[in-house]
């Protein structure tokens, strides 16, 4: 114990005990409830305290407990409820201060309860996966859980208002002056940098959890920090196996290139220190078994329960909240805006609202008859999705539509947009495409997309929030995955995502896609643009009253969705797992 807490304890037996534990129990409580967000405002009333409170002795311990909390741990470097709790449960094991019913009650709760840790090294609100584990470790495991990642785009809302959950935010490692002298240099600079950064958050930020669980990829230098951390803070940690991240950097240097090299050695050799695994199909349990040495447990991506079939109402309030992005289009002008959807177009008065593809009329909402089908794709813009392939199987529905009804090519296609959207629906639809994501090749594609002559096709890039994305999906007619994976050994949680929502897919074909996709039940496969391009004329022939085929695949997907939950799969699978990493810890 160090010499100030000797002198608080000192002074805690020359001083009322009753006003002292009330005064102290004011502070505790107050300490416990904030988060770490709020660290200015804790160390910003303890510096008022200081100057106008020093004047009574009874006042001098509670200010001494702030004080050795802020000094023991660091000021805004610490959850200053975690002190407190430290600090009390001291006192009252010395017999120096009587227990109060709340704190004890309190304290023996917290005792009880396990700490979990959960690592990205990438942005937490692109991570779904980590999302759902650490939901899942407080719901359903009922463990504190601290939430270890890089800012980007928020979490779920269910993450950021649970009081079990502890959000840390690192800062990105940008060098991109040093990229400029050397690419290799900047990844192991990089990497360095990232190293202790991890280390600093995983020793010191947070508190001592039972257990680490860790995203995989990336894993230089991931691996090697949760590892030294749960060394260093006698934890355990299990890794979540997303895919492999050599075959990641493979995409841009080859298989053969000696870093590509290096990054193997370094992910299997980790991978191998690991107290659990945790990987996303069989085939990749399978790769981790025979070449790695890696025993580890199948932990399929499930759909949580806020992934639902999005209602009318729901439709309708969404298309109202997205019409500034849905309007405006990437060109100049295209099938969805031209002629009606202009800025004046939308008529929002209180007895009747207008989308793109529902209308209210007093209490009463409808879809559009002559709406165009809704087609939506999420990707990260990265050499794994080939975006190219839905770009010309759009242009070849395109020119096949033109060549089944006949168009001619000399009507201007402002004309056509006009008649199309004024008048009933034909027998085949205009097609919008709604890509979400963030990405590097966003930009590329958005100026290729400019360029494409399209009569009736329309493309919109967005990024939603968390909570309008799986609205999104349920509003969507049909889903379309390019993911065809780097090591062809992980499964697309896009599509898991849109099965979800009762959405079926168009997935891209690869070695281990037919674990989730059924053909012809849930979902097609597609191997080429034109493959795609046919699938879309099957599907669509009819929309949007007489199109069986879509209708049929959709009630595939809705069997699916219903079948099994995140929540089911990871008690079933990841909870004992944990349970028994956890518990080999405690021994």
């Amino acid at each position: 114990m160090s010499h100030l807490e000797h002198e608080i304890l000192r002074m805690s037996r020359t001083i009322p005990s009753i006003k002292a534990q009330d005064k102290l129990m004011q502070t505790y409580n107050a300490g416990w409830k904030l988060k770490e967000q709020q660290q200015n405002a804790f160390n910003k009333i303890a510096r008022q305290v200081c100057r106008t409170n020093l004047r009574g002795p009874v006042l001098r311990f509670p200010l001494s407990i702030c004080l050795c909390t802020m000094l023991k741990l660091g000021a805004g470097f610490a959850s200053p409820r975690f002190g407190s709790r430290v600090l009390v449960s001291r006192l009252e094991s010395r017999g120096d201060l009587s227990p109060h019913p709340r704190v004890t009650m309190r304290s023996t709760e917290e005792k009880k309860r396990g700490r979990a840790a959960v690592v990205v090294l990438g942005d937490i609100g692109r991570s779904p996966r980590m999302q759902y584990h650490a939901l899942s470790l407080a719901q359903q495991a009922n463990l504190h859980v601290d939430v270890v990642a890089n800012g980007g785009s928020d979490p779920h809302v269910a993450i950021r208002e649970n009081h079990l959950i502890h959000l840390y935010q690192m800062r990105s490692v940008q060098l991109k002056g040093l990229s400029k002298i050397s690419s290799a240099l900047a990844l192991v600079v990089k990497a360095a940098v990232q190293f202790f950064i991890l280390v600093w958050f995983l020793c010191v930020r947070i508190p001592r959890p039972d257990v680490f669980i860790v995203q995989n990829p990336p894993s230089v230098p991931t691996l090697a920090a949760v590892k030294l951390s749960s060394w260093l803070r006698r934890s355990k940690f299990i890794i979540d196996w997303h895919n492999f991240g050599y075959t990641l950097l493979g995409l841009s240097h080859g298989r053969s290139h000696i870093i590509v090299k290096i990054y193997y050695w370094f992910e299997s050799y980790f991978g191998r220190m690991a107290d659990g695994s945790l990987c996303v199909t069989r085939a990749m349990q399978h790769e981790l078994a025979e070449n790695w040495g890696t025993n580890a447990t199948v932990l399929y991506d499930q759909p949580p329960e806020f992934f639902h079939p999005t209602s009318l109402m729901e439709k309708h309030e969404l298309f109202c909240r997205l019409q500034s992005d849905i309007c405006p289009p990437i060109g100049i002008c295209d099938c969805v805006n031209a002629g009606v959807y202009n800025a004046e177009a939308f008529i929002e008065l209180d007895q009747f609202r207008d989308t793109l593809f529902t209308y209210q009329v007093g209490n009463i909402i409808s879809l559009k008859p002559n709406r165009p089908a809704l087609v939506v794709s999420s990707t990260s813009w990265t050499p794994d999705e080939d975006f190219n392939i839905l770009l010309q199987a759009a242009l070849m529905y395109d020119r096949r539509v033109a060549a089944i009804l006949g168009e001619d090519d000399s009507i201007a296609e402002e004309k056509l947009w006009i008649d199309i959207s004024k008048g009933e629906q034909q027998l085949y639809p205009r097609l919008l495409f709604v890509i979400t994501g963030k990405g590097p090749e966003r930009r590329k594609y958005e100026e290729q997309i400019k360029k494409l002559k399209l009569r009736r096709v329309a493309f919109r890039t967005m990024w939603l929030s968390a909570e309008d994305y799986p609205l999104l999906l349920g509003a969507a007619d049909l889903g379309v995955s390019l993911h065809t994976s780097s090591s062809g050994l992980d499964l697309p949680m896009k599509v898991v995502d849109m099965f979800g929502c009762g959405l079926p897919v168009c997935a891209a074909s690869y070695s281990c896609i037919k674990e989730l996709v059924e053909v012809e039940k849930n979902g097609l496969l597609f191997s080429s643009p034109s493959e795609l391009a046919d699938e879309f004329l099957m599907l669509f022939n009819g929309f949007p009253e007489e199109c069986e085929s879509l209708k049929s695949l959709k009630d595939g997907a809705l069997a699916t969705s219903s079948s099994s939950r995140w929540s089911t799969e990871w008690e079933t699978h990841a909870m004992p797992l944990i349970s028994e990493v956890i518990s080999k810890n405690q021994r």
